[in-house]
């Protein structure tokens, strides 16, 4: 096996297409990250989950921002917190929490907990509304865990320098710190092998990571630019970071040493 890097971050989004938490280590269980994308808010006219994939109906999801009200256990996912536009917080304990998210999405809405079966989101691709089937029983668009490396966010800042390339824009679930001195998509090269992570956990690279207009998008402190996609697009593809499955579950903590398969 040959050394790759380190566990740099860790996130966790508790409600799918919100801002999530930032963590020291976290269980990785079948379904990725413990308590990761647990939530999601539902469109009841359409039966779609809300995403920012569609940022043409749904323009503001990114500046909301959810939390656990307690640390999830492999027992127990608790009840999540949302801090609105204005700086509130709601929790879902709350009776009327539909009632102010319909009115914050101005769209009959409610926060539901991962159903049975196979939940479809809407996605803007060019200029065309699409539906997206996510894998059953979950509320994943693809892989349950996405990774991007340091040496990838340092590829794009290097051809387009006036870019603000802040990992938030990815929404990965782990950052690997590479090696400072290379700066490639080396992701590219790790498809159809296995990573090893701490002690425990091993995963598996099922795909490239294609990047949508959601990397574009405005957040808390991170300004709108097409410009982000593009340069995706023009040198890698499209492309940016992997999505992994896992083949086993364990702990994992900032810091940990990650090796991939060699050739």
């Amino acid at each position: 096996m040959k050394k790759i890097g380190k566990v740099s971050s860790l996130f966790r989004y508790p409600v799918k297409s919100m801002q999530g938490e930032k963590l020291h280590e976290s269980i990785i269980t079948n379904n990725g990250l413990l308590g990761d994308r647990y939530y999601a808010l539902i469109d009841t006219k359409t039966k779609k989950i809300v995403s920012a994939k569609n940022p043409k109906k749904w323009p503001n999801i990114f500046l909301y921002k959810s939390r656990f009200l307690t640390e999830p256990s492999i027992d127990n996912i608790p009840d999540v917190e949302i801090q609105l536009k204005n700086k509130s917080f709601i929790s879902s304990l709350e009776d009327n929490i539909n009632h102010v998210l319909s009115d914050e999405f101005n769209s009959n809405i409610i926060l539901s907990k991962c159903i049975k079966g196979k939940s479809k989101i809407e996605g803007l691709f060019d200029d065309s509304i699409e539906d997206v089937i996510m894998p059953e029983n979950t509320f994943f668009d693809i892989g349950k865990i996405h990774i991007i490396t340091t040496s990838t966010i340092s590829k794009l800042k290097e051809v387009y320098e006036e870019g603000n390339f802040n990992s938030r824009r990815f929404r990965p679930n782990i950052i690997i710190d590479t090696d400072e001195k290379i700066v490639d998509f080396v992701e590219n090269k790790w498809v159809n092998k296995k990573i090893y992570i701490g002690k425990e956990v091993i995963l598996y690279v099922k795909q490239k990571t294609s990047r949508c207009i959601m990397t574009t998008l405005e957040q808390n402190n991170i300004q709108n630019d097409i410009n982000i996609l593009k340069m995706i697009k023009k040198y890698n593809k499209g492309t940016a970071g992997v999505y992994v499955d896992v083949i086993q579950s364990g702990i994992i903590k900032i810091n940990d040493p990650i090796y991939i398969e060699e050739e």
